[in-house]
């Protein structure tokens, strides 16, 4: 039963993981499609935002 149980976390992990990169694509792909921005700036800006909201919202649970 233990056995189960971890692989179903490591599967969840793993899925949460790829969905991650999926997620992250469909937010850039926009911006740099239409050159609003170049690639580099959009990660960054990515990247500036995703952390700041890790630290401004405050609830980190998992819905």
């Amino acid at each position: 039963m233990t056995s189960f149980l971890i692989t179903i976390i490591v599967l969840a992990l793993i899925f949460d993981y790829i969905n991650g990169f999926h997620d992250a694509a469909n937010s850039i792909a926009t911006v740099v499609s239409t050159k609003v921005l170049t690639p580099f700036q959009a990660v960054l800006w990515a990247a500036i935002f995703n952390s700041a909201a890790f630290f401004i919202f405050k609830d980190h649970g998992v819905a």
